[in-house]
């Protein structure tokens, strides 16, 4: 009866346009229609309210193929070493024409762009070396790729036209693009415990880092407000990881060195800054034990004197988590204060006091990646299917998640599971790991 109430009094608001708005705006935080509407007269925030209540009912419930429509994406020769949005639906575009295009790169030698509406292939690099990374900028439309050989190459977006290529001379490198004061650049990891910094799409040095000595550099994340970039090594647990103020490596003065600090622990596993408070930083980190980790969360400001500029570390949180498996480690947030981490095959939701809020066992082989956007959470695993979660308040804990459906990627008997998982406001696209060595994508698309 109260979900009815509730029905009828959103169908008379939507009559109204003040409301229709102020409705859109209190449901979807992100949404921001304004410049669409100004654009295309047809369109109105009643259309919107109701078209994208319409797809987040179909991503709730997924149960049926009315649902959404799933594609298998054939063409990689080699394994899938990772995929990413290039074109993807925000919070306005996905109720219109937008159509996503996904990247993927392949041990095969070739990335490859995909229309996952159509599931077609929109074009292919000629074959190369083994790939072994891939990273994407969507606002100039680039993709970036690195190969077993060193070479780091960008391409256009929509036509697979090589534009630079720099041979950094690292077997083994770790990829991450980045946006400040309006200029692209790419931060690169390498084996050797190196961290450089190119312009994008020219693949021209700015700066170059010494962060850890002859150990690879395979955890790049950047803070939400292109503030900070934090570089560390999951190889040995004495090392600790790094932040760099970003302004200071993309930008540096004459004769100085990049602003950073090291943070006071070591053994890092796995880290993720918090959307809501970009400077908030958080690690989960281990002295060597397994069983034996520590999420720890810090807080990051630079402070200026009259003689020098320096960054500042305060941990504002500190409490073990309780891992039971010997799987990968992955940690995402939510929020300010919301953190989620994945052990083996569950998925555990923890406050920023360390309390345990939730536990999922949806999945029977491990986790394998991780996706968390403003209204659902995707987890991909071994066992080959993909579990959905949203987003919900709880009275007594807050910020929780509410487990809804699987989606499953095919035969077992083919495949070894899933390995990566990206999604957006309205498509879901996994890689599958297969026996005979052609990986392939499988994209779910939501249906208006």
């Amino acid at each position: 009866m109260v979900s009815c109430c509730r029905d009828a009094m959103a169908v008379e608001a939507l009559k109204n346009k003040s409301l229709c708005r102020r409705m859109c705006l209190q449901r979807w935080s992100f949404c921001n229609v304004s410049q669409l509407l100004s654009n295309r007269g047809t369109h109105s925030w009643k259309a919107y309210y109701q078209r994208r209540s319409h797809l987040e009912t179909k991503m709730k419930t997924g149960r049926s193929s009315t649902d959404y429509t799933c594609k298998s994406l054939r063409g990689h020769k080699g394994r899938v070493v990772g995929l990413a949005y290039l074109a993807g639906n925000d919070g306005c575009a996905d109720i219109w024409e937008q159509t996503p295009v996904v990247c993927s790169a392949s041990t095969d030698g070739t990335v490859r762009a995909w229309d996952i509406h159509k599931g077609v292939s929109l074009w292919s690099s000629p074959a190369q070396s083994p790939m072994q990374d891939i990273t994407v900028d969507p606002r100039r439309s680039v993709v970036v790729t690195s190969d077993e050989t060193g070479a780091i190459k960008t391409w256009k977006g929509v036509t697979g036209e090589e534009v630079a290529c720099f041979q950094s001379g690292f077997s083994k490198t770790t990829l991450l693009s980045f946006n400040s004061k309006d200029s692209s650049f790419l931060v690169v990891g390498s084996v050797l415990g190196c961290l450089v910094i190119l312009t994008c799409p020219a693949l021209s040095e700015v700066s170059r880092h010494v962060v850890c000595d002859s150990f690879s550099l395979n955890i790049l994340r950047s803070s939400p407000d292109k503030k900070w970039i934090l570089a560390a090594s999951k190889e040995n647990f004495d090392l600790s990881p790094k932040v760099f103020c970003s302004e200071s490596v993309c930008f540096p003065a004459e004769d100085e060195d990049g602003l950073s600090q090291s943070l006071p622990v070591a053994g890092c596993c796995a880290a993720a800054f918090l959307p809501s408070l970009p400077a908030r930083l958080a690690l989960i980190h281990s002295d060597g034990d397994f069983h034996n980790k520590t999420l720890s969360v810090f807080d990051l400001t630079t402070k200026e004197s009259k003689y020098k500029k320096e960054t500042q570390v305060q941990q504002v949180a500190s409490f073990q988590v309780a891992l039971s498996h010997h799987s990968d480690v992955i940690l995402e947030a939510k929020g300010s204060s919301t953190l989620l981490v994945t052990d083996g095959n569950h998925l555990k939701v923890y406050t920023l006091k360390g309390e345990l809020v939730a536990s999922f066992e949806d999945h029977s082989q491990p986790v394998t990646a991780l996706c968390v956007d403003s209204f659902r959470v995707v987890t991909a695993s071994r066992d080959l299917s993909l579990r959905i979660l949203t987003w919900r308040n709880d009275p007594e804990h807050g910020l929780t998640l509410k487990s809804r459906y699987q989606l499953l990627g095919g035969s077992l008997s083919r495949s070894r599971g899933f390995t990566n998982v990206a999604c957006d406001h309205s498509s879901i696209v996994g890689s599958v790991e297969s026996v005979d060595g052609n990986d392939v994508l499988k994209a779910y698309t939501f249906d208006f």
